[in-house]
């Protein structure tokens, strides 16, 4: 019988084999690339071939993106024995660790003489002597688009000793030396602008205390390459002209240098005194100076709605000559004012017809006397308990809602002074902001949390008419006019609220009246957003409750994280990013499908862009992804 072996199964073909294995390989590299493409945004397929760059990498540490200047020159100009500089190299260092940086200390033989383009970023702390070489180097260091850090008197001296003036200073940082700050006092405070990115998410109009002991600089910018970001003249204490003052009083400074970019500060940055905020204020503003000198996102909310750079509040103080309203109440519907109008309770008593009319103008607040202190420092004299507080804010709120038809949402203490008390009673009557007369670290209104409650408080930060009339004795329209423009002009430089006080038996008499009105129209011509004390409130609502987190992922996207930690869901927010880089062809998407859409505001080849963003839940987080194309320089 013949044997028969038969072969069960499929034959393998080799070219079945090979095609399979291509397209498993084809589509495993088109899975990566789509993972590379979901973190990374755009990218092209060169910045996946390994270069000279990555194989270094791989044999040698970390390059070191930061180069901090040791200067002998510089230790040779302090006195002997000096550990001045030391001292001042080693809170760079500090600083630098807290942000995770890598940095090395150099010294001048590597400006002087080695290949600089490998740092993002050289800093120059307190450098008072470089050499000709460091100074030629430095120079094109910047122009090919270095950036530079430098703090106090920088290259005035050479490196021998010898005192060479601030050519340095002049050339390359648009500025012109003004003023050593006097050590006659141990701190001097120093304002901070808003609405910057290196003063972003700091109070605007913040006084950062500096110590003396190194006698800080002034300087006035002479160049519009070159931004101010802060001054030294104290309006409250100093006498000049307010605008020349601040102009002439810069203590930082930012720009361009050819395609680089520098940030200069007037004193040291281990001169900072104070309180815990300006240990907490000034590490914000370090942080976000080294993030824009080395091209990093910076994102924040603005203190006032898109379109404006500052903000101004009109209140009228109501008292028994109340018939000088009828000077300004038509100036105010003419106009179109949001004025807020704050009245006694023992006024509306006598006169409830004058508060109902005047409801129809504008927003009714309180005036409550709440008792008396000289100062905030006042020792002596006490305010009222908390149980009298309550009942008397009570009391008043109920007489002028009951009076006006319209719900009261805030107050001023009869004599401008608060504590924590009155806080407390304001928001056990459902109040929503106070006005204070005291001076507060701040040109913007602040938020004070208790508990689960937040009310607002609304600073004083300019002249009222008490003051310009009664106190300096200005009876000439047009000098009452131009101390108002004055402060106007100071908050509009800060970027903060322009709280302006008028009183019924000053400056709404017939003869000073005219003054009002002329001001009125210069804050709408200098692009003020006028409000009421609630609109402001509300706004502030929204703005305190919104974190806003930036992160760069590959060359050409940005992830931002938004988060609204608060109890209330939040509307029309409009977030400023800052990309650092001009770019183009932007897009914008989320990192989880079904994330409620935003829109992007970006004109091309610019660096700003406005995220808008629409129902924010409470205690809801959103990320964004911001995909860009790099415009070549």
């Amino acid at each position: 019988m013949e044997i028969i072996n038969r072969k069960y199964g499929i034959r393998i073909n080799f070219l079945f084999l090979l095609l399979s294995g291509i397209i498993i390989l084809l589509s495993s590299v088109l899975i990566y690339l789509f993972i590379l493409r979901g973190v990374f945004g755009k990218f092209s397929v060169s910045d996946l071939i390994p270069t000279e760059k990555t194989f270094k990498s791989l044999f040698t540490e970390d390059e070191n993106d930061i180069a901090i200047l040791y200067s002998e020159y510089t230790q040779n100009v302090l006195p002997k024995g000096s550990t001045w500089l030391v001292d001042n190299i080693s809170t760079w260092k500090r600083f630098l660790s807290n942000l995770n940086e890598n940095f090395e200390i150099i010294d001048d033989s590597k400006i002087e003489y080695e290949d600089l383009s490998a740092y993002k970023l050289i800093i120059l702390p307190g450098i008072k002597a470089l050499s000709e070489k460091e100074i030629i180097k430095l120079k094109k260091y910047l122009e090919s688009g270095g950036s530079v850090f430098a703090t106090g008197a920088i290259a005035s001296y050479s490196n021998d000793g010898k005192w060479k003036g601030w050519q340095f200073f002049n050339e390359v940082f648009g500025i012109n030396f003004a003023k050593e700050i006097g050590v006659n006092e141990i701190y001097k405070i120093h304002t901070l602008r808003g609405g910057l990115p290196l003063t972003a998410n700091i109070p605007t109009g913040f006084p950062l205390r500096v110590a003396t002991w190194d006698r800080p600089i002034a300087a006035e910018v002479l160049d519009p390459r070159t931004s101010q970001v802060s001054f030294w003249y104290n309006y409250k204490s100093e006498h000049g002209l307010v605008r020349e003052e601040i102009k002439k009083t810069a203590g930082i400074v930012y720009g361009t240098y050819g395609k680089g970019r520098f940030i200069w500060m007037g004193f040291e940055i281990n001169s900072i005194l104070g309180t815990k905020d300006d240990y907490v204020y000034f590490e914000k503003l370090f942080n976000n100076s080294v993030n824009w000198l080395t091209y990093s996102p910076i994102g924040y909310v603005k203190d006032w709605p898109t379109g404006y750079n500052a903000a101004a509040m009109i209140s009228f103080i109501i008292s028994d000559d109340y018939t000088n309203l009828e000077n300004i109440l038509p100036v105010l519907r003419r106009e179109n004012i949001p004025a807020t109008f704050f009245i006694s309770s023992d006024f509306a008593l006598k006169n409830p017809e004058v508060v109902k009319k005047i409801s129809e103008y504008g927003e009714i607040a309180a005036i409550v006397d709440i008792g008396y202190l000289t100062s905030v420092n006042d020792k002596l004299n006490k305010l009222d308990s908390l149980e009298i507080q309550i009942r008397k804010i009570g009391e008043t709120k109920r007489i002028l809602e009951k009076f006006s038809g319209r719900k009261v949402k805030g107050m001023i203490p009869l004599y401008g002074l608060f504590d924590q008390n009155t806080i407390s009673a304001a928001i056990n009557n459902g109040l929503k902001y106070l006005i204070t007369d005291s001076l507060t670290d701040r040109s913007v209104p602040k938020t004070i949390i208790r508990g689960n409650d937040r009310i607002l408080s609304i600073t004083k930060a300019a002249r009222d008419d008490y003051e310009i009339i009664r106190d300096l004795g200005l009876n000439q329209p047009e000098f009452q006019f131009y101390t108002y423009q004055e402060d106007a002009d100071r908050i509009l430089f800060e970027g903060g609220l322009y709280v302006l006080k008028l009183h019924t038996d000053y400056q709404l008499k017939d003869e000073f009246v005219r003054v009002v009105e002329d001001l009125i129209k210069e804050l709408k011509s200098k692009n003020f957003w006028i409000a009421s004390a609630s609109d402001i409130q509300s706004w502030y609502e929204k703005k305190d409750y919104v974190e806003i987190k930036t992160e760069k992922r590959g060359h050409n996207r940005i992830a931002i994280k938004v988060s609204n930690p608060g109890n209330e869901m939040i509307n029309n927010l409009v977030i400023d990013i800052d990309l650092n880089e001009k770019v183009k062809n932007l897009t914008l998407d989320s990192e989880i499908i079904g994330t409620r859409p935003a829109s992007v505001k970006h004109n091309e080849g610019s660096q700003l862009l406005y995220l808008y963003i629409d129902k924010l839940d409470a205690g809801e987080s959103r990320i964004y992804f911001i995909d860009f194309d790099i415009v070549s320089s």
